[in-house]
């Protein structure tokens, strides 16, 4: 990006326009304790050449999932992304439209929303569901104060220890001034305890939030969960991996009120940080409640098939003074790159992906197992993800060995749950190979002295058009 300079011509022109003599009369009403009195703590100045050399440098010591076999899971995945996703999310009536929610929205980006829209509902099995937020967590967080206002109820939110640690974190933030209790209950054996869940819950509970499969990549008791929530009058709401619903149960049919979930894995591609995709989804009756922008399909005066921003209940620019959600340009684009992921996926496609994780993680688990040194953490089924244990309590120096092999091995867990802090979570998604996971657990089982000449790159693993997988010297 080019500089943009203004010249001191410019400055003064630019204040006497606001009636301002000077920049220090512009920051007046700032108080002078929250004033930075002294220059800006910035190494020299460099010419555009050198910023660019340096940026580049500093970009080189990334290593991506192009350069290494992903392992990684809790939340973001290295899912395939067909061609077409980009080809057509990269056309420029959609890829340089501004903010998509204001009232002159072009066609295109609604029609997207309303199909966009209707995947949702269709995928979740609820009701109604918005054009999208910021990224999961904050869905979740808008899903508990969605319940806080459909309830009337401020006492308590009781949530399972679970439920993506970060979610949680992102969900005190949101509710630290609210004067609501936060209760989260301890999921030791890798899944809540519905007698300890229900023991929680109380007349003054607004909601239970739980996540399917959560963190730990199990299954939880959803239907019991809910009808505990249920029992005590408390919304449920459930976080969901949008691909596991190809081989799970739709969150409608086991009477969830409101379904979060993050859409990365829908088409769009891993990064560094936020934001993402935030799916929310509700039933009809909360539609009121609902955060952010929902598109409708109408006909104009021509009778022609035309669409329309039919409500935004909570938006800034409607009642700024009560708006919450986060809506910007990013999510429409992600939002968009979703809708067409879905379109080409179909329901049999989402089953057919759903059933390669399912199976993949299966032997990816038996296979990681079969040595001395690993164990499962939990017993509970899970979909693509699962918590291995290291007996030898030396998790930094397993991912190590996986990484000098070129794996991303997993995500350590002792940064969230001291208690796991000798276990790792394992994502396999169906971008994953048999060769791969065989390799994987070669590094993993390697001694030290053999990670350097025993252990295969995994760069020899070569997925093949049919699913299998050759060796580059087979």
């Amino acid at each position: 990006m080019s500089y943009i300079l203004n010249t001191t011509a410019e400055q003064q022109a630019m204040l006497a326009a606001i009636g301002a003599k000077s920049i220090d009369e512009l920051f007046a009403m700032i108080p002078a304790d929250c004033q930075l009195n002294r220059p800006l703590d910035l190494p020299p100045a460099l010419t555009e050449q050198e910023l660019t050399a340096h940026m580049q440098q500093l970009a080189g010591r990334n290593v991506s999932c192009q350069q290494s076999v992903c392992f990684l899971g809790g939340g973001s995945y290295d899912h395939f992304i067909p061609a077409a996703v980009d080809a057509l999310a990269s056309r420029g009536e959609f890829f340089t439209s501004y903010t998509p929610y204001q009232p002159e929205v072009s066609q295109g980006n609604l029609q997207v929303f309303f199909e966009y829209q209707s995947l949702i509902t269709r995928l979740t099995g609820m009701d109604v569901s918005n054009a999208s937020l910021y990224d999961g967590g904050s869905a979740a967080a808008e899903a508990v104060l969605m319940s806080l206002a459909v309830t009337g109820r401020s006492g308590r939110v009781v949530v399972a220890g679970s439920v993506h640690p970060e979610y949680r974190q992102i969900l005190a933030t949101y509710l630290r001034d609210l004067g609501v209790e936060l209760v989260t209950v301890a999921t030791p054996n890798g899944t809540v305890s519905l007698d300890q869940l229900t023991a929680a819950i109380t007349p003054e509970t607004a909601c239970v939030l739980v996540q399917q499969p959560n963190f730990f990549g199990c299954l939880e008791e959803v239907e019991a969960i809910g009808r505990a929530a249920k029992a005590a009058g408390a919304v449920f709401a459930v976080a969901v991996d949008p691909l596991s619903l190809g081989v799970l149960n739709r969150p409608g049919s086991y009477g969830a009120d409101i379904v979060v979930a993050e859409g990365q894995s829908l088409g769009n591609p891993l990064a560094f940080g936020g934001p993402y995709l935030g799916i929310i989804a509700c039933r009809e009756d909360f539609v009121r409640r609902l955060p952010g922008r929902i598109a409708g399909q109408t006909v104009d005066r021509l009778g022609r098939r035309c669409w329309v921003l039919t409500l935004q209940t909570r938006e800034q620019h409607i009642r700024r003074e009560k708006a919450t959600s986060n809506i910007c340009t990013n999510q429409g684009l992600f939002a968009l790159r979703a809708t067409i992921y879905l379109s080409l996926m179909g329901p049999q496609g989402l089953r057919e992906l759903g059933e390669l994780c399912l199976q993949k993680a299966a032997y990816a688990k038996q296979t990681l197992t079969a040595g001395r040194r690993l164990q499962p953490a939990f017993d509970a089924p899970v979909f693509k993800e699962f918590v291995l244990r290291d007996t030898e309590n030396n998790v930094e120096q397993l991912l190590a060995q996986a990484a000098d092999a070129g794996f991303f091995g997993g995500l350590p867990l002792g940064r969230w749950y001291p208690e796991l802090s000798d276990c790792v979570l394992v994502a396999v998604t169906e971008k994953r190979t048999r060769c791969e996971i065989d390799r994987l657990a070669a590094a993993f089982h390697a001694s030290g002295a053999q990670k350097t000449t025993g252990v295969a790159s995994a760069d020899n693993c070569i997925p093949t058009p049919h699913g299998a997988t050759r060796t580059a010297h087979a």
